[in-house]
């Protein structure tokens, strides 16, 4: 709405995190909140459920979050959620050349100045501290692709800066957003390593982010309407003036405001002109249900297999491939052995592999690439009380946990007319 317009509800249209951190942020400014979302639950692309060809509770995908993501701890903080995340004490990055057999460690220092590069024992094996100064061009304010401003070969790349921005941004990362990359960076790396930790959701993504939501939103007279689809939006003039949810037009009030929080061609096909991202990047997790040997990292980052990162949970090893458009349609159980044998030889073990559950995710999120990002559209729309939320919107973050949780925080600020804090 408008500065010092007055919203006294808000509809919001997808609860996952970034709708969920709409609603929590509206409720805890006093504004009604209606919450519907298409699905049968809550959370969208960062859920759990039971899955019975393995007989666990999983998640869709494995969500790595950072220990300086500041929404992450603002959303946790308001709804009150007690299940942890879980990492390591420091910085630390393991990994693990499957092709060379040789394992090292990145140990990134607690405090800001970077003195780890100048540590042989700390840093990519094969680099020198020099290594490392043009990475400060990433830093700075710039567009373009990363492979335009920085090398993108050499140990350093191969060995730490690629995998970590292939996780990060889901593109290749010399085909990469620099301005997305340097985002990145800036609020994690240069901060130093109390905001590097990897932080994982424990036992479950639901666990740590979805289900105290719920409660949270439940008592303070704020629930959410499961597979419940908003079919069109009716347009007057410069604002939207009714919902559609398939039984006919419904009008809303003058004072109400809508939170449109769906996936970006959802949104494009409800909202005229809306340009969005076009292109997506795929995600492809594996699961297998055993118990990692002990001394297992809870993150190990793989090369030279087809598997990227390995997490070790307490009922299961999982996977993940970003980028995985190459594999998105490949046979499921055929991926499945190739994961663990990648696996096997990441643990040096020759165990048979165990049950499994292969989990594809062809449209994660928009492909991180320049010409993408320029298409994101800002949280406000040119109808007045429409407001858009997600990890597609621009945030100035690439498609993460964290850039959903702020579009959903931007979207409950300028709902209010700005007046949120």
């Amino acid at each position: 709405m408008s500065p010092g317009a007055t919203v006294r509800r808000v509809t919001i249209v997808g609860a996952g995190l970034a709708g969920l951190a709409a609603a929590v942020a509206l409720r805890r400014a006093g504004v009604a909140v209606a919450i519907a979302d298409a699905a049968a639950q809550a959370g969208g692309r960062c859920r759990s459920y039971h899955d019975p060809q393995l007989g666990l509770t999983i998640d869709n995908g494995n969500h790595l979050v950072l220990s300086g993501n500041a929404a992450v701890a603002r959303f946790r903080a308001a709804i009150g959620a007690t299940a942890p995340l879980a990492g390591p004490d420091h910085a630390d990055f393991a990994f693990h050349d499957l092709a060379a057999d040789t394992r090292w460690t990145v140990r990134i220092n607690d405090g800001p100045m970077p003195w780890w590069v100048l540590r042989a024992g700390r840093r990519v094996p094969g680099t020198t501290a020099r290594d490392y100064l043009p990475l400060a061009r990433l830093l700075r304010h710039g567009e373009g692709r990363i492979g335009d401003r920085i090398p993108t070969d050499g140990p350093l790349w191969r060995r730490f800066v690629e995998p970590i921005l292939l996780a990060a941004l889901n593109t290749a990362p010399a085909d990469g957003s620099a301005r997305l990359a340097g985002a990145v960076l800036r609020e994690t790396i240069a901060r130093g390593g109390r905001a590097m930790r990897p932080r994982l959701a424990t036992p479950t993504l639901d666990a740590a982010f979805v289900d105290p939501a719920l409660r949270w939103l439940a008592a303070n007279d704020a629930t959410v309407a499961t597979g419940r689809r908003l079919r069109a939006l009716r347009v007057a003039g410069d604002r939207i003036d009714a919902l559609d949810w398939g039984a006919g037009a419904e009008p809303l009030a003058p004072d109400e405001a809508v939170v449109l929080a769906v996936p970006a061609w959802i949104a494009a096909g409800m909202v005229p002109g809306l340009t969005v991202p076009t292109r997506h990047r795929a995600i492809v997790n594996g699961h297998f249900a055993c118990t990692a040997p002990p001394g297992t990292p809870a993150m190990l980052g793989l090369l030279g297999g087809t598997a990227e990162w390995l997490f070790a949970f307490p009922n299961r090893l999982s996977v993940t491939v970003s980028a995985a458009d190459a594999l998105v349609d490949a046979d499921r159980e055929s991926l499945a052995r190739r994961f663990w044998a990648d696996i096997c030889r990441a643990l040096g073990t020759d165990a048979p592999m165990p049950r499994w559950q292969i989990v594809k995710e062809k449209r994660a999120t928009f492909a991180a690439t320049p010409e993408q990002d320029a298409l994101r559209p800002p949280t406000a729309t040119r109808f007045r009380n429409l407001f858009l939320a997600g990890d597609w919107t621009d945030t100035g973050l690439p498609a993460t946990i964290e850039g959903a949780l702020r579009s959903g925080e931007a979207a409950a600020r300028l709902a209010c007319g700005g007046a949120l804090a």
